[in-house]
């Protein structure tokens, strides 16, 4: 049937303005959507709420809310963020400090998780101080996870954890973790995604301070991809850094360790090994008797130094390594150093895994290793046949590396000297890699929330490690 005309409007115009108020009640119906986000206040006095953790028992959050929380104030642990208070991936659920003026962060102390994002996807913790947790400060069971301008610190146990199941990305900046870990198996920062639950999820760690580890390691990552870009990681009790695959006995039915790759990334960071570790080591790449990664790790201009006499070993690779690329490294052990470059742990000095893959070979499927123009010193060992372009000589010229200034000081032979345009290696290629660093590490301390220096690179010829002449 045709339309009936209205007021003289012909059946185009009528359709025309019915067309209009379809389109103005789905704006309408988008703008009340977005303006029903609510803002939640929690304070000592004057708030609706004065414990975080009586607001998440009360209250299922919506995406786009906000949760300001007043500094000065000390609030109990043991907070769950439940899977009702999560956000969308455009409106996220904020909890962040108010930033009153001459006011310190927010502290939340204690429990057995000081807080936990459980299956609470989509949020961002911003601002806070988290200390004391039996089992771990922050533990994210949780997808699209954004902790920013944290301090986590005093954790007798795991400081940040991953769970092995419903995990997914996780970013980490501008925050610094301290005092963290346990034994051989609580550590700093632990990270692990849920392959089955969320494929393709991406662990980013930028712009962070972690140091003086109480056990365990300082960046312990099981994660489907890691980027970790711009860090100065300092202190370990076993390893700063160690890169290996999903634990194989706490999975989900159907995954297998075939079922993805496990990449990581480094490019521009300080890595610093003390007297403090048990191992050794800086870098353990490949795989534990739970799990193995069998994929790609790249480090691109990072600094490594030891501050510790003996036996030390930059990069060690043990059961089931896919690939290891570096480029403009520096490798640097004061003194008399004779550092091992990379080292492979052969399968005669490792026990037999407890899950599958049950092979013991430092190489999931024989070596592969690229690299070019990085910086070892003359005594170095270890030093792969494979890279090219490799720079050798007796001393960097930091700064002071005594006291942790690790600038290339006037006459340093890295300066200048490092690959412009690294080539990835046409058999395994590292995927979406950051070619080179767009900025520079925090220097041994905490940065300010936002604060992140660009490397300035001069004439375009980049130094060989995290930081430029200043």
């Amino acid at each position: 049937m045709d339309a009936v005309p209205v007021l003289g409007l012909s059946n185009a115009a009528v359709a025309a303005r019915g067309k209009f108020a379809a389109l103005a009640g789905f704006v309408a119906m988008a703008l009340a959507g977005h303006a029903a986000a609510a803002t939640y206040t929690v304070g000592p006095s004057g708030r609706q709420y004065t414990q975080l953790s009586t607001l998440f028992e009360r209250v299922d959050l919506a995406p786009g809310d906000v949760v300001v929380v007043d500094g000065n104030a000390i609030y109990r642990g043991g907070i769950v963020v439940g899977d009702d208070d999560g956000g969308d991936a455009k409106r996220p659920v904020t909890i962040r400090w108010s930033r009153t003026a001459g006011q310190q962060r927010p502290k939340l102390v204690g429990g057995v998780n000081t807080i936990k994002f459980e299956q609470s996807n989509h949020v961002v913790f911003e601002g806070f101080e988290v200390s004391g947790g039996s089992r771990s400060c922050l533990f994210s069971e949780a997808h699209d996870v954004t902790v920013r301008d944290a301090y986590v610190h005093d954790c007798p146990s795991h400081g940040i954890l991953g769970a092995d199941r419903n995990s997914g990305s996780f970013t980490l900046e501008y925050s610094e973790v301290a005092r963290a870990g346990a034994g051989d198996t609580r550590h700093a920062i632990y990270m692990q995604s849920d392959e089955t639950a969320w494929p393709g999820a991406v662990f980013r760690m930028h712009h962070n301070y972690v140091r003086d580890a109480t056990g365990g390691v300082l960046v312990r990552v099981r994660h489907e991809r890691a980027e970790i870009h711009y860090n100065w990681i300092e202190g370990s009790d076993l390893h700063e850094v160690e890169l290996i695959g999903p634990d194989c006995e706490a999975q989900k039915p159907g995954w297998n360790a075939n079922l993805r790759r496990e990449d990581a990334e480094l490019v521009g960071n300080v890595i610093i090994h003390d007297a403090r570790s048990r191992s050794g080591s800086a870098l353990r790449i490949g795989g534990d008797l739970n799990g193995r990664n069998q994929g790609r790790v790249r480090l691109v201009n990072n600094t490594i130094l030891f501050r510790r006499a003996g036996p030390v070993t930059a990069v060690l690779v043990q059961l089931g390594q896919g690939s290891l690329e570096m480029h403009n490294n520096v490798v640097y052990q004061p003194g008399a150093g004779s550092p091992t470059i990379v080292r492979e742990n052969a399968a005669s000095s490792v026990r037999r895994p407890f899950c599958g893959p049950l092979g013991r070979e430092p190489w999931s499927e024989g070596r592969k290793v690229a690299g070019s123009r990085n910086w070892v010193q003359n005594k170095a060992t270890g030093v792969p046949r494979e890279w090219l372009e490799t720079l050798r000589g007796g001393d960097p010229l930091f700064v002071d590396a005594a006291h942790r200034r690790l600038r290339p000081r006037p006459g340093s032979p890295l300066l200048g000297a490092g690959n412009p345009a690294p080539v990835a290696p046409v058999a395994f290629p590292f995927p979406a890699p950051q070619a080179l660093p767009a900025f520079e590490p925090p220097q041994g301390r905490k940065p300010a929330l936002g604060e992140r220096r660009p490397r300035v690179v001069p004439a375009g010829r980049i130094a060989i490690g995290a930081l430029e002449q200043q």
